[in-house]
């Protein structure tokens, strides 16, 4: 996630890395399931996990973040995030998500991947993202080595991961345009399918970005799906929330 290619490198996409925890600020909705306000969290309901996860912290002056649960309705699932940060404008300081953990299915096997997401953004001067980040791996349970993100929306400036800080196609999948760019994660190739205005009301069949990256961008299709993800990494903000009122994933 860059704003130019001269700091390319130093920017990651969303890891697993933990950050030092941070005081939280936000004041609590009362009628949600707190998860953290840590640096850590997670909560698993309806085959999903919700996770916590700041692990960018550390970059910022100053800030917190929290994740609540919200609720469950058969397999749609309703969730909140809300955060301010300040400082370090050009790192990632966190990535809450709800994910589909331990897919490990090829590829080649999936028929189709279908997807709902109704979600909302607040704040104020706000720097974020909010996308799907899927994650490939070459043997079933094995170490990523492909992420692909899916942004519906781009706030204040941000981008993705590029290695040249330009798009490398334009694309229509599901009857919505996307730019999309190419870079590295460290060695995990990264491509980002970054939609050209913003979707709030995403349905659609995820496998479609699969089936273009394999047949247009040299993506084996004998590799194996890990985890499905979907949340927001904020940069800089203050009195942001992100509100997912519906939310649902399932792989076929």
């Amino acid at each position: 996630m860059m704003f130019t290619s001269s700091i390319l490198s130093l920017v990651l996409g969303a890891t697993s890395v933990l950050a030092s925890p941070v005081t939280p600020t936000p004041t609590l909705d009362k009628r949600a399931t707190t998860i953290s306000c840590d640096s850590w969290g997670s909560l698993t309901t309806g085959g999903y996990v919700i996770y916590h996860n700041n692990w960018g912290a550390s970059a910022a002056s100053s800030g917190s973040q929290c994740t609540y649960f919200d609720s469950l309705n058969g397999n749609s699932v309703a969730w909140h995030t809300s955060w301010t940060w300040a400082g370090g404008s050009y790192n990632v300081k966190s990535y809450s998500n709800v994910a589909l953990e331990n897919v490990n299915k090829k590829l080649s096997a999936v028929s189709s991947i279908p997807s709902t997401w109704k979600w909302s953004q607040t704040g104020n001067n706000l720097v974020a993202d909010v996308a799907y980040d899927l994650w490939l791996a070459p043997t079933s349970g094995g170490t990523n080595a492909y992420e692909i993100m899916v942004w519906l929306a781009a706030y204040g400036g941000a981008g993705p991961i590029s290695s040249s800080g330009s798009p490398i196609a334009t694309v229509t999948i599901g009857g919505n345009s996307y730019k999309l760019f190419y870079g590295l994660n460290g060695s995990t190739k990264v491509y980002s399918f970054v939609a050209s205005s913003t979707i709030t009301n995403f349905s659609g069949d995820l496998n479609l970005f699969f089936k273009y990256l394999t047949s247009s961008q040299g993506v084996p299709s004998s590799y194996y799906i890990t985890s499905l993800q979907a949340g927001t990494e904020p940069f800089t903000g203050s009195n942001a929330v992100l509100t997912t009122t519906a939310y649902s994933i399932s792989v076929s």
